[in-house]
């Protein structure tokens, strides 16, 4: 939502953020010859309500558009205040000007010759305070000057926006100044306004259509002497807002369904293979009987093993059994079944206790050389 009116750049009493969908109320001082721009989205913002908070007495309106008033109207006054500047402290009058106007300051020091204050030109009321806080140094102001005597500041403003003028008084006494400020200013053509309310007469409720566009000016009378207090608030329209939140809860739920379903498919897919992974035996009994398989590698030739354990066990004096497969013992100790195998490695090639001997003396395996984690003993049934 575009709201010069509300925003800190408009005599200031509350901070409304653009094009937002939060509606909040605002209470503006309302100077001379103001002509701001209002503009809502009517998605979300179904009518705008001013009302006047002090004394009712002839003052600001309220204008309703079907599109942007063209900002060709041109005007000048001119103001003249006479004030005495207390030490350390400072005088400020706030105007909103639309961009393109112009900004004359006619100064003349009442006081001693000698005496000095600063006058500053301060966009918005963040740059006031920061100047006010410090008011030797420049900050962020529009312009800062030191004066003396007589004499004259100009400015163009540049952008639409509240600005004050101000000056300061650092001196060890009061000073008496004379200010004029002539001003030529472009205000919004409200010739072409289908809705206008005065607001010093009742609450102004401007309705405003869901389709097209939507415009409000509000305006202030050139009397130089009066500020107006006024409060602006807007209608919700509810059924965006219902179905806004009707839509955003359809998205939460199915959010949360599809991560339910993504966690049940994930658990699902984990517990089948855990019952895959108990249920495979860790050695086929292809690799249990061949001579010094593995899960990753290829066998030795088995005539040759064949030979070498025979000459083994003709050389300790050892006799096989009728039937008794050589492939089936300790190629250690040739005395025990072949009953373990080594990991990482999955060679099955001798009994558990010289398996077991082995990985604590040698610690590689006697068929690959690779370094031996652990010896898992092999169960018969």
């Amino acid at each position: 939502m575009v709201m010069p009116c509300c925003s800190p750049h408009f005599l200031v009493l509350c901070v409304h953020d653009s094009d937002s969908w939060i509606l909040r109320v605002c209470e503006l001082a309302v100077g001379p010859n103001s002509s701001c721009l209002v503009k809502t989205n009517p998605l979300f913002v179904q009518s705008i309500k001013v009302q006047q908070l002090d004394e009712p007495k002839p003052g600001p309106v309220l204008y309703g558009f079907y599109k942007n008033p063209p900002l060709d109207v041109e005007i000048t006054w001119t103001e003249t205040h006479n004030s005495v500047v207390p030490i350390d402290f400072h005088k400020e009058w706030a105007h909103f000007l639309n961009k393109g106007s112009k900004v004359d300051i006619f100064y003349s020091i009442k006081s001693s010759s000698s005496s000095a204050l600063s006058l500053v030109i301060a966009q918005g009321r963040e740059s006031l305070v920061e100047w006010i806080d410090d008011p030797s140094y420049p900050n962020s102001t529009l312009s800062w000057n030191i004066i003396y005597g007589t004499g004259k500041i100009q400015q163009e403003i540049l952008k639409s926006s509240n600005y004050y003028i101000a000056v300061g008084n650092l001196n060890s006494k009061d000073v008496e100044v004379e200010l004029k400020f002539v001003i030529k200013a472009f205000i919004y053509n409200t010739s072409q306004a289908y809705y206008m309310c005065s607001v010093s007469h009742s609450l102004c409720s401007w309705k405003i259509y869901l389709l097209g566009t939507s415009v409000a000016v509000l305006t202030s009378p050139g009397s130089s002497d009066d500020n107006w207090y006024v409060k602006v608030s807007y209608g919700p329209r509810w059924i965006t807002y219902f179905i806004g939140s009707g839509v955003m809860t359809i998205l939460i739920l199915l959010t949360l369904r599809f991560l339910n379903i993504f966690q049940a498919s994930d658990r699902d897919g984990n517990q089948a293979r855990e019952t895959r992974s108990e249920r495979a035996p860790l050695l086929t009994q292809n690799d249990i009987s061949s001579q010094g398989s593995s899960y990753d590698s290829i066998s030795q030739d088995g005539q040759d093993l064949d030979e070498l354990l025979a000459v083994n066990s003709l050389l300790e004096g050892k006799v096989l059994a009728q039937g008794e497969n050589l492939y089936r013992l300790c190629a250690i100790c040739f005395d025990a079944p072949r009953d373990c195998f080594f990991l990482p490695c999955g060679h099955c090639v001798a009994c558990f206790t010289c398996g077991t001997r082995i990985a604590e003396e040698a610690g590689t395996c006697p068929i690959c050389r690779r370094t031996i984690k652990k010896v898992r003993k092999i169960f018969t049934v």
